[in-house]
């Protein structure tokens, strides 16, 4: 039984500590965020694919699958 992954995460800003839920793409990979207080451009940490897998509440659905990251190459 395959478990479905959760498509809404909660971004927090490092900056100034905004969060907001957005729903995550299935297919693709979100590089950068706009903070919706500040307007920091999120960009993902070294080693995460995502904004979602930085600073998100939940990483991104390919993760969450195990089935990395379709933006990253190997």
């Amino acid at each position: 039984m395959t478990v479905a992954p959760v498509l809404e995460s909660v971004l927090t800003c490092p900056r100034c500590g905004h969060a907001e839920a957005e729903l995550m793409p299935t297919d693709a990979c979100r590089f950068f965020y706009e903070c919706g207080q500040c307007k920091t451009v999120l960009r993902p940490l070294p080693g995460d694919c995502c904004v979602f897998c930085s600073f998100g509440s939940v990483k991104c659905p390919p993760v969450q699958l195990q089935q990395g990251c379709p933006g990253r190459q190997a």
